[in-house]
């Protein structure tokens, strides 16, 4: 199973993920995350990307996903293909062959959790604090949710303390369903 948040940047998307990840782990599953790429990409990120630098972390997203499903039962992912295309659609347009790539790979997740947009994010060194940014990106990956009718869960913007427990029930319920058809 592959499942993998989706959102702006700074709106607890990785703190789903080692939740998530622990939770399972507690049920004994075989459990990995890929963690966010953008941090490792040598290239300039945010506002000063570049086309080079989001082809660099889309397809290294994607590489990280195909070693980590390669020996665990489940894979939890921070962030997706689609939110890695919205970042380089927002800074480069529409990149079709590419676009083509992503809408093939997004079949490859289980799971979609779409993490609102709170309007605030803490400084860390690497990702940009800027409010109008985050929230372009945000509507960014609403606009093509929307537009490529992928399925997706939308966690609720007043419930954060409630996420991991809707989060958890939604994997587990997924995870019974395909047991079933086994």
């Amino acid at each position: 199973m592959k499942v993998a948040f989706i959102g702006t940047h700074g709106v607890g998307k990785t703190t789903l993920c080692y939740d998530l990840a622990a939770r399972l782990k507690k049920r004994d599953a075989s459990v990995d995350m890929v963690k966010e790429v953008a941090r490792l990409c040598p290239l300039p990120i945010n506002r000063q990307t570049s086309l080079a630098a989001q082809t660099w972390i889309l397809m290294t997203q994607v590489a990280e996903e195909i070693r980590s499903e390669a020996n665990n039962h489940v894979v939890v992912c921070d962030r997706s293909v689609l939110d890695n295309y919205a970042y380089m659609l927002c800074a480069c347009g529409r990149q079709k062959p590419l676009e083509r790539f992503v809408e093939y790979w997004l079949k490859s997740y289980d799971l979609l959790f779409k993490v609102p947009f709170s309007g605030a994010a803490s400084e860390d060194g690497v990702r940009d604090t800027d409010q109008a940014f985050m929230r372009a990106i945000d509507q960014l990956v609403d606009s093509l949710l929307d537009e490529k009718r992928i399925p997706h869960e939308r966690l609720a913007s007043g419930e954060r303390s409630q996420w991991i427990e809707v989060v958890e029930a939604r994997v587990l319920r997924h995870e019974s369903m395909v047991q079933r058809r086994l």
